[in-house]
């Protein structure tokens, strides 16, 4: 590959000191190319073909485009939107910002309209401007919250969701046919100056504060709000466009961690930038609430698509919410918000929906149950989800709100994807109004599980770089009593149920034949439980990590909170020690 990358002197150096690394290291760059999935491309960036940079970018982006002129004959009249993030990584030369302008070269050079950010953005403006727009397809450069040394190209379709097969297939093939780079890919200069070349910055960022407005209920109370709250971005894109979105909404501004409120690819304070891991990333929010008197904390992973939040008790000890209570917090309040709608444009009941993962919880289908709306489950991710919300809306459905237990929000339809920008303001008014109540998050919580049921969950995860364990381990509970006997109990919890995504079973079906779709590769299988448990082990997409969802769902009036507490822990220590067997696999557990 080096054959087809323009030569300068400071590649050359680079060259060199390849050559000067041992086998292994030079087998890890160019052993093996990047698969591209459904989640696009995710990797270090650094040299070869298994790694995010200029060439690999080229590639991808001209396999995309060979697809997309596939696919689509107005493509020129179309457009493509490309936004990214602030990750740079000095000693390869990578980052997103230059892996945006290669790709918007690539577009360019076959006579596609691109408009591309002139600035950061967060993920969320891109499947905005897509829908918006009416383009093409879109491309965000960003790894999310994954390491610093890491890079993504995240995809959308011309429906604005992620793509889903079996278009991740078609991309990928496209770009193994497309590999030698064409001859004006590597010309930027050239593209920044085209008349194809559109900057929506300013356009967008407009037209997304007002379609959001839509979902401010209480602007009179917003104003005259004293409830405290802090934001941070830990060091990514999401302070402005948190600011706006909170003024779009008459709210008063939160105070921003100064130490991470400005983009720094070197995420400088925190071990890993990812609101999900909990406390050790918000302990100088925690010093800052402290300090100016605020009892909530919202806090944005690096692209701004997802929201963690966090709330002071009453015993002075700071509370963060799972991604499962906080969807039970949106859900129920979007759902109060949307009986307040009045006039000829509101839904019928019977018209509207609310979407969550399989793996999430299953709250939202008790709140569906009781108050008569529809719920559905997906796949896992937001890929499935927000294509699920596009085939609703197209049937003149409403979908209220979808989410996934790893903070994942979509709480406004004009964004098929988590949007952690929209959230911030929309729970930045759900805060005001309990506040004008007396009423905490917690308490709230509370509420809704005494009145829809209490639904207890724990998830995490254990680290694993051996594939082959991996499938082992997979196999062995595939063949646990038995050739193709899934196991009965689990450490004295009877098993009543088996869905295996991997293989296409499920025992709960009278032909046995799961109705969501499956995959092949990657291993998912769900246990339901006598007790009421419900437990799911996959495998992650873009991690080294074999994750656990578990949860036990309770009736309404079923209120000892501490009795199903431990049971689900002895649920939980059960599924590891029978199923995960983390000594005899040699399995990491989740860092503290």
């Amino acid at each position: 590959n080096y054959s087809l990358v323009p030569r300068d002197s400071r590649l050359d150096q680079a060259v060199t000191q390849w050559l000067q690394y041992d086998k292994s290291e030079l087998q890890k760059c160019f052993g093996a190319r990047m698969e591209f999935g459904t989640a696009g491309l995710r990797a270090a960036m650094g040299p070869g073909v298994s790694c995010m940079n200029d060439l690999t970018i080229i590639q991808t982006t001209q396999g995309f485009c060979a697809y997309l002129e596939q696919c689509f004959t107005d493509l020129k009249q179309r457009g493509v939107v490309i936004g990214f993030d602030a990750r740079a990584h000095p000693p390869s030369g990578g980052s997103s910002k230059r892996f945006a302008c290669l790709a918007a070269s690539v577009l360019i050079s076959r006579g596609v309209p691109v408009y591309l950010f002139s600035d950061i953005t967060p993920t969320p403006y891109v499947p905005f401007t897509v829908s918006h727009l009416g383009l093409g397809a879109g491309v965000m450069v960003t790894a999310s919250h994954n390491p610093k040394q890491d890079n993504g190209y995240k995809v959308y379709w011309a429906n604005g969701a992620q793509i889903i097969p079996p278009h991740d297939k078609g991309i990928a093939a496209a770009i193994e046919q497309n590999l030698e780079p064409w001859p004006k890919s590597w010309d930027t200069d050239g593209a920044l100056q085209s008349s194809l070349l559109n900057d929506p910055y300013q356009d967008i960022h407009r037209e997304y504060c007002k379609t959001i407005q839509q979902h401010c209920f209480h602007r009179e109370l917003n104003t005259n709000s004293e409830v405290k709250i802090v934001h941070t971005s830990v060091h990514g894109v999401g302070h402005i466009f948190v600011q706006a979105a909170f003024k779009a909404f008459d709210l008063h501004p939160p105070y921003a961690v100064e130490q991470q409120k400005d983009p720094d690819p070197e995420f400088p304070t925190v071990k890993y930038p990812n609101p999900e891991e909990g406390e050790g990333v918000l302990t100088l929010s925690f010093a800052l609430a402290d300090k100016e008197g605020a009892t909530v904390i919202l806090a944005n992973d690096p692209d701004a698509d997802r929201l963690a939040i966090a709330e002071k008790q009453e015993s002075g000890q700071w509370r963060v919410f799972s991604g499962n209570e906080l969807g039970a917090l949106l859900g129920w309040w979007i759902f109060q918000c949307w009986k307040l709608q009045k006039g000829e444009g509101k839904a019928s009941i019977k018209d509207v929906y609310m979407l969550s993962s399989t793996v999430s919880s299953k709250i939202l289908s008790a709140i569906a149950v009781k108050e008569g709306f529809h719920f559905e489950e997906t796949l896992t991710g937001f890929k499935w989800m927000g294509n699920r919300a596009r085939e609703l809306m197209d049937q003149g459905k409403t979908v209220l709100f979808a989410f996934e237990e790893a903070i994942g929000y979509m709480c406004s339809p004009a964004v098929l994807d988590k949007d952690g920008v929209s959230a911030a303001a929309i729970a930045g008014e759900f805060v005001s109004y309990l506040a004008s109540k007396n009423i905490t998050l917690s308490h709230q919580l509370r509420s809704i599980y005494e009145e829809y049921g209490y639904h207890i969950s724990k998830n995490s995860y254990f680290i694993c770089r051996n594939q082959d364990t991996i499938k082992q381990m997979f196999e062995c509970l595939r063949n646990y009593d038995g050739e193709n006997s899934y196991p009965k109990e689990c450490g004295g919890f009877a098993i009543t149920a088996v869905r295996d995504l991997t293989t296409g079973y499920d025992s709960n079906q009278p032909d046995n034949k799961a109705i969501l779709p499956t995959s092949k590769s990657s291993q998912m299988i769900t246990f339901t439980f006598a007790n009421g448990g419900v437990a799911t082990i996959r495998t992650s997409g873009t991690e080294p990590k074999i994750k656990y969802y578990t949860e036990l769902c309770a009736a309404p009036g079923n209120s000892d909170l501490n009795q199903l507490k431990t049971e689900l822990d002895n649920l939980v220590d059960a599924i590891v020690e029978h199923f995960y067997q983390p000594e005899k696999n040699n399995l990491t557990p989740r860092p503290e």
